[in-house]
Formats: structure tokens, sequence, C-alpha cells
């Protein structure tokens, strides 16, 4: 009776959605980068950064107060399939009027880990088992539960291996010691579970030959046992189990949290009749994989601080609960999950470009300011730029964002918004872009569109490509690709050019003129972007602005009367 509703909040939030009332039976997986199931993953899964998870039913048990149990698998399944809307989370489990013979030699073939065989007929019989339903495995798969660990001498690991055993009437029997198929990190989580069942009694019938030499390990390490109560309950794969009930060449698969020790016997083969028809299936059919997974969230939603590793580098998250933006009451876990997911598209514009920090430590209505120099005031890993500071005499660091690493680490700082160079430390004076930036200053926006417009009018006269993007504050950016082949000077004349005759064409509300006072609300044609140093709102940043928008790419296409700006946020951008 565990409660799994936190753990994958993924499949609760879905399964709510669905606003039924049954009992569905059905497994809960980790799709790996292949589009199959991963057993090792979903035993560590904390966050959608750890794999997407899909809850396969294949069963309906009761529907609306009413128990089906009684009724044909085929039936309850067609009542299943007729109460499950279409979903990406939620799936019914495809069934097969199939060869089994045809059936296992596939799920081999894809290194499944077996198959299940179902009569059509069955009623579903809670608790038992029974012919009517087997397990037919590819490879020897069995739960135990774990009685003990040991610690090799010398050793600088958590423990060297498991003692773990299986349940004969009310005896506990010694089967194996499980010393391969866990990470370090892996080894840190189970101490903390064991040092919560820690006893003095060994809780084997038979004591463990712990170590005992063999023939292969002639002088083992002298290994100190720690018992444990037998509480909890793992799952091992193996290759055969010897005469006397041990396990040959076990490996550690995964803790099982959803078993009972009690619960946990030894799974034997039992011999059948056939009862599946035969030469229905096409391998073809079996043999095709699911679609890579889409990237969805790096941090759960309940956990105030959390760690994950990121391009090899172990980043530590605080404060996710703290409100960023109070109005919409998103948090900096919402924002930090939103870098997480625009991460691929956003760090081609910012890969090898030192970094101009806008942090806000606080949300969008505390203190912020402005961080340059990070000599000394971050961690090793990351790459930083070199310069000097004539103002202040002065050497200093700007960072560089050169993974998504780096990036995430600048979010966690509270830098809401990411502002990158227009050139990259390669080529510092050769800026890959010119910029020309429309504020509309007392403008309707529709007038920054009709400007937009005239902008890319003179742009395509002369064939010059360009690309437009919203500010994500109240304005329009016009990127120009320049290749890294001009100066900054000479960008910025080019812009002021451009601008010119936009300016020239629309008179009446856009200006050129620099102060504000000069301007008289007009829209300002700001060329003055292009130079060095100078830094900009990045695609697909935030902005630290309410509403959480977003500085958002656009075709140019959608730059049209009714474009709105609020219309770009952190929670619908990721689905663009």
């Amino acid at each position: 009776n565990k409660s799994f509703d936190e753990k994958f909040y993924p499949v609760y939030d879905e399964l709510k959605k669905l606003g039924i009332k049954a009992v569905i039976d059905g497994e809960v997986i980790v799709v790996n980068e292949e589009g199959r199931s991963d057993f090792g993953r979903l035993q560590n899964w904390r966050s959608e950064a750890d794999g997407e998870l899909k809850f396969y039913v294949f069963d309906l048990l009761y529907y609306d107060g009413y128990s089906l149990l009684h009724l044909p698998l085929e039936q309850r399944r067609r009542f299943l399939a007729d109460i499950l809307p279409e979903n990406e989370m939620i799936l019914l489990s495809q069934a097969f009027d199939a060869s089994g013979t045809e059936f296992f030699e596939a799920a081999q073939k894809m290194q499944l880990e077996g198959i299940m065989a179902k009569k059509r007929d069955s009623e579903y019989l809670p608790g038992a088992r029974s012919k009517e339903w087997l397990k037919i495995k590819v490879n020897q798969r069995q739960e135990v539960v774990i009685g003990g660990f040991t610690r090799n001498e010398g050793t600088a690991k958590s423990f060297s291996a498991l003692l773990v055993g299986l349940y004969q009437g009310n005896k506990l029997h010694y089967t194996g010691k499980i010393g391969t198929g866990f990470s370090d990190k892996l080894q840190t989580e189970m101490m903390a579970q064991f040092k919560k069942v820690i006893s003095k009694t060994n809780p084997f019938s038979e004591e463990p030959d712990v170590n005992k030499p063999s023939r292969f390990r002639p002088n083992p390490p002298h290994a100190e046992v720690t018992w444990l109560k037998p509480e909890l309950v793992c799952e091992v794969s193996y290759t055969e189990m010897t005469s006397d009930g041990v396990m040959r060449h076990p490996s550690f698969e995964g803790m099982r949290v959803d078993k009972k020790a009690s619960q946990v016997k030894e799974e034997k083969a039992m011999a059948v009749k056939q009862a599946v028809k035969k030469n229905v299936l096409h391998k073809k059919n079996l043999l095709k994989k699911q679609g890579k997974p889409d990237r969805k969230t790096l941090l759960n939603p309940t956990d105030e601080s959390q760690e994950r590793t990121i391009n090899g580098e172990t980043l530590k998250f605080t404060n996710l609960n703290k409100i960023y933006w109070p109005k919409e009451k998103f948090t900096k876990r919402d924002m930090l999950n939103y870098y997480y997911q625009v991460a691929p598209y956003m760090l081609p514009y910012l890969k090898g470009r030192p970094q101009s920090l806008n942090r806000h430590p606080n949300g969008i209505n505390g203190p912020s300011f402005y961080q340059k120099d990070v000599k000394g005031k971050v961690p090793e890993w990351l790459e930083t730029f070199p310069y000097r500071s004539e103002a202040e005499d002065q050497d200093k660091e700007f960072l560089v964002a050169s993974n998504e690493a780096s990036l995430l680490y600048m979010a966690s700082l509270g830098a809401i918004e990411i502002n990158p160079w227009s050139s990259t430390i390669k080529k510092p004076d050769h800026p890959d872009w010119c910029i020309i930036d429309l504020d509309p200053d007392t403008n309707t926006f529709d007038k920054v569109i009709e400007t937009a417009l005239k902008t890319k009018e003179v742009l395509d006269a002369i064939k010059v490509d360009s690309y437009v993007k919203t500010s994500g504050s109240t304005g329009i950016h016009i990127y120009i690709p320049l290749g890294a082949k001009y100066t900054y000077e000479q960008s910025k004349e080019f812009a002021r050019a451009i601008v010119t005759l936009v300016q020239a064409q629309l008179p009446k509300f856009t200006s050129i003129e620099r102060a504000t006072k000069l301007r008289k609300g007009k829209i300002y044609l700001d060329f003055l972007q292009n130079r060095p140093q100078a830094t900009l709102a990045a695609p697909y940043s935030v902005r630290p602005k309410p509403g959480a928008t977003v500085s958002t790419p656009l075709d140019w296409s959608e730059v049209k009367k009714g474009l709105k700006l609020k219309d770009f946020t952190i929670k619908n951008v990721p689905a663009r």
C-alpha cells in the first residue's frame, strides 16, 4: 500500500486529469534514449531530467464503483480502452494475438526482460498465481530480501556486497552475495536505508560463507559483515541457481520499494500447454523502437534543495520555492526548469560568449545588480575570459557560457536574464551579428511592428538577411548576421545607415535621437547596441518582467498586427 503519488508526480498529475473513478492495473517505466524501459533509471528517478516516465496500463479492476474482476480479460481491456483518452504518458499496453514462440524470439532480439502471456477469458485474481497468466523471462531475474552487507578491509566504498535470501515458509534462506551493479552514488543512497534497519543478529537460517576461498579467488579480501533486519527488497539478475539454492553471477538491478519482504518467493518455471495461436504476428511490428523522449523538467516540484549532475559537474540548486514572480507565483524552480527545457535551442547563441550577469536573487521585485567580474568567485570548472577595466585600472574576468551546466549555474545565481556579448572569445572584436533594437517609448506595439516590417523592407531591398525576436520587454530586436567578418565600429555604422533610412520613411513616430527628451515619445531606433562588451537579452532569455515573458525568436510571418509580447512566457515557449 505504498503511495507513489509524490515520487512519480507527473504520472499522478496526468491521472488526476482523466477525471474518472477507477482502479487500474499498470506499470510505470522510464524510457531511455533508445525508447526502451530502463529499470535502473526508474529506481533512481527523482525528476523529469532523469528520464521520461510512461504509465502502461493493462487492466481495469473497478470502474465507477463497480467491480470488474469477474469479467473476462478481453472485456476488461475493451472497457479500459473506452475510458482512456489519447495521452502521451498514460498508455494502453499493446496486446498481441500471436505465436508465443515468435513473440518470445522477438523479445530476445530486442533484449527485453521477457513477455507476459494471459488467457483472453481469464478473470482477475488479486494476490493469486495462476497458470492462466504466465511471466516468461528472457533472462533470469529474482526479487530477493537483503539480510546484510559486507565491507572489504581497506575499501573506500560504503559496502562491498549485499547478502540476500529468499523465504521458504518462515525461514530466510541465504541465496548469494551480490557485489556488482551499483554505482558509488547509489551505494550512498542505499546506505542511508540500511542504517535504519541494522541488526545484531543474522536473519538467515544458515551462516553465509562470506570469507570462503574459491577456485577463482583463493585469497579473498577479509570482509566484515553488518546484519540487517530482513525488510528491504531488491531485484537481481543471475545466470543460474545451483542445486543448493545459491545464485551464480548475480548482479544488482535495483531496489524494490513496492515489495514487502514477506511477499518475496522464488520464481520457478511451470510446465504449461500451448494456449496461443501461431503465425499471426509479423516480426517487423515487434522490432519497432519508440521515438526519442522529449525534454521535460530538471527539478521535482517538492524538494527545496536538489543536486543534479550536468555535463559531468554536480550542481546544487537551492531556495527552489522562492517566489520570483509574485503575481503569477512562479518560482526559482520554474525558471530553472524553463532554462533546462530550452537549453538545446538557446546554447548556440551563448557558447563561447562572455556574459554579463543580471542577478535578481529575490525575484523581480527585489533588489538586483549586474555582475561582470567573476574572478575568484565561481567554480574552477567554469570558463572565464580576462579583460582589462581601464576605468578601474583592474584585470577582471567575464563568465563564459560553454555548455548546459554553465547556463544553469548562471540561472541558479538568480540571473533571470541571460546577456551575452555579440562576439565570442575567439574573435572578441568582431561581432557575429549586428543588432537593431526597436524601443517603443510611448508608442503602441502595433507601431513597433510597423517599424520592424519597414526595417525588413529596407534590408530586403539591399539583399541582407535579417532575423527577428521579441525583446521580452516592450520592443523588438532585429539581428543581421555578420559572420565575425567586421568590427564593432563597422557594425554600428551599418546599423546607423539602416535606421536612418527607416526613420526617413517613418518620421512621424520614429527617432534615432539617443536622449529621451529629444525623442518626444517616438520609437527609438537604437543602433548603439553594436559596441564592444555591450549585451542584450539572448534569444529565449527570460526577462525580469511581470508574466515571466521571454525574448522569443519569431518567423517574419508572425510579425503582424495582433502580436503580443505577453503571449510568450516560460510556461508556453518550450512548446514552440
